[in-house]
């Protein structure tokens, strides 16, 4: 029995779980934030919510915890389990919640494209997003300039094959690759000059009216059958055509039908793997250890495998195989948007309700052989995750970084021989015009990401004219020592934004008033104020030493992040001088007039622009913003020279 001491909302949750119906649907687990923490769908809502709340010593340790955290229930009923599958789906993907186990990013893989227009176009992209989310939040393309939404094809397994793939359909179809506007409804009106794809064959020129309406739907009707797999159709089609060209006399275009016949069947016969009775099938395999699973989904159809996916999935309540598959099932086959009815799979899953998909379990014959087929695959992408963790992660480690920001920062720990991985990274920069309103900004990077909670403004206090050394050390001092006062953790990294000289000030004061190990480096910047190098310390030495230059390549993805690092600072200390001569602008000029504040400076240059235009106005003018009062007193003080 669950007590007060490992849930103190229990007797709440105890009285809603009373209230919850015995009906298919999903559950959304809530911590004491509102934040949604585990989605869950059941047959029986009362009987799987309440699961949760009994016999709590032989749960595993991670659904302790997260029985510990839950504050709330929330429940969506449905009519069908089939209903309470895609809901699931659809609120895991919207909350992304702590304990549910989630596929690996899909932005890194490659789809294509059917866009949606009058006159569509066949693109690569990696942005996935469906075509009514781009058309309401407005996502666009870049250069394209409009919103951009379209029907996607994937995801390929990498690059090759997709543009292996839109060579093929290059060659048998001719279709407008320019961002060009073509409607429709102004079809007669586009006689524009035909450019270059036209003049060498990969375009017949809608824009210039050389092509109809009808003949380019056409067009992409063909190369939607051949995205889905559609073979057999497409062919029968090429073959009448061929026959009405030679029918007709027009030999030169029986014979160029006749070669894409020749190239679509030899495509065909690469892809083919099986009887094509197999219409269309999905199939699933699975590998998984303590930590991951790793999951190979392909689509078949008339006994071609259309394309072949791979996805790792970070385990996060020590789920089953079973468990796994019920999660990335119904994800997958919404993301390929795939028509088959048929799942061919590895083992039974319970949770998949059989009006959504028709198991096929262990088969014979083909469909054995597509499971065979799956499983290397799938074996293989487990070999290429954990090869890949061996050279990004230290020995005995394990950080939940994306595979990018983990290399990028690994290289640094090794460029700068830092003793730990350099998550917390904090870098500082001045601001001041000749002395004049002198501050300093802070900005800190977490895991490679801006972490702009712990941005930091500093007003300089100590120091008189324009002294970046001073500044520095008086801000890195102010900065560490308050966070050893307030026993709060240090950064793995501090980033000066200068030179030689701002990273003696920074050492001096961690290492010989504060005491700190902090390791320090300096961002310099060349003549036009761009990134140029990379400085550091000799490791394992104190005291005054010379920094020395670190050899990093332009083209690294680590000096990327440096420049956006360095960058960010400097934008965030700029604006921050900016806020600060603003104010004292309004001070020297206004504020000097007896009864005169900053509010009421501040409500003048809103209205009127300036000062010149406040003095160009009658009481009469001013009297309405500031009151009769206050409008004498100010049009008497900027008219006194006149007096």
């Amino acid at each position: 029995m669950i007590t007060s001491d490992i849930n103190p909302n229990i007797d709440r949750i105890l009285l809603r779980l009373k209230s919850i119906p015995s009906s298919p649907g999903v559950y959304q687990h809530v911590d004491a934030d509102g934040k949604v923490i585990y989605v869950g769908k059941a047959r029986n809502l009362q009987k799987r919510v309440s699961s949760y709340f009994s016999h709590y010593d032989d749960k595993s340790a991670k659904i302790k915890m997260l029985v510990r955290n839950i504050y709330d229930i929330r429940v969506t009923v449905v009519a069908t389990e089939v209903d309470a599958l895609l809901l699931e789906n659809n609120l895991i993907k919207q909350y992304q919640p702590r304990y549910n186990s989630l596929l690996k990013d899909d932005k890194s893989y490659p789809y294509l494209l059917i866009t949606d227009e009058d006159y569509p176009r066949l693109l690569f992209t990696r942005n996935h997003t469906s075509s009514t989310q781009q058309a309401l939040s407005g996502v666009s393309r870049r250069g394209s300039g409009r919103a951009l939404s379209g029907h996607y094809y994937g995801p390929y397994p990498n690059q090759s094959v997709l543009r292996a793939l839109q060579d093929i359909i290059r060659q048998l179809f001719q279709y407008r690759t320019c961002q060009m506007p073509l409607s429709r409804s102004g079809e007669d009106k586009q006689h524009q000059r035909p450019c270059m794809k036209y003049q060498i064959g990969l375009c017949k020129a809608p824009c210039a009216g050389l092509q109809s309406y009808d003949d380019y739907q056409h067009t992409f009707a063909n190369i939607r059958r051949i995205l889905q797999g559609d073979f057999d159709d497409i062919l029968a089609d090429l073959k009448q055509q061929m026959m009405i060209a030679a029918q007709q006399l027009r030999f030169e275009d029986a014979e160029a039908l006749k070669q894409k016949i020749h190239l679509l069947q030899e495509y065909q016969s690469r892809s083919m793997v099986v009887n094509t009775n197999v219409k269309d099938v999905d199939v699933y395999s699975v590998l998984s250890d303590d930590k991951y699973a790793y999951v190979n989904m392909m689509r078949v159809k008339n006994g071609s495998i259309i394309y072949s996916f791979s996805t790792e999935v970070r385990k996060q309540l020590d789920e089953g195989d079973a468990d796994i598959l019920a999660t990335v099932i119904p994800e997958l086959h919404q993301r390929t948007e795939s028509t088959a009815l048929e799942a061919v799979l590895p083992i039974a899953v319970p949770d998949l309700p059989a009006d959504y998909l028709q198991q096929t379990v262990q088969p014979k014959g083909d469909r054995g052989k597509l499971l065979e087929l799956s499983l290397r695959n799938a074996s293989s992408y487990q070999a290429q995750c954990r090869h890949q963790r061996q050279l990004t992660v230290p020995s005995g480690e394990d950080f939940d970084l994306d595979t990018q920001s983990r290399t990028m920062l690994s290289h640094l720990q090794s460029l700068l021989q830092l003793p730990t991985l350099p998550r917390q990274i904090e870098c500082f920069d001045n601001s001041n015009i000749q002395g004049a309103f002198p501050v300093a900004a802070m900005v800190r990077f977490t895991d490679g990401k801006p972490n702009k909670a712990e941005y930091r403004k500093f007003q300089i206090k100590t120091v008189t004219g324009p002294d970046d050394y001073a500044s520095m050390a008086e801000v890195v001092y102010r900065r560490y020592s308050r966070l050893v006062a307030e026993s709060k953790p240090l950064p793995d990294l501090l980033i000066v934004d200068g030179g030689e000289g701002q990273m003696e000030e920074a050492r001096a004061i961690i290492e010989d008033q504060l005491h700190l190990s902090i390791p320090i480096a300096g961002l310099a910047k060349d003549g036009r104020h761009r990134t140029a190098q990379l400085l550091a310390f000799e490791p394992n030495q104190s005291g005054t030493r010379p920094a020395l230059a670190v050899g990093l390549k332009v083209t690294d993805p680590l000096f990327y992040l440096l420049t956006r690092i360095q960058d960010e600072v400097h934008r965030f200390a700029i604006s921050y001088h900016r806020q600060k001569r603003s104010k004292g602008t309004i001070k020297t000029q206004l504020t000097d007039i007896p009864g005169i504040g900053p509010k009421t400076a501040q409500d003048l240059l809103l209205k009127f622009g300036s000062v010149k235009q406040i003095s160009l106005q009658t009481v009469a003018d001013l009297a309405p913003l500031i009151g009769p009062a206050k409008a004498e007193a100010v049009f008497q003080y900027l008219h006194q020279d006149a007096m």
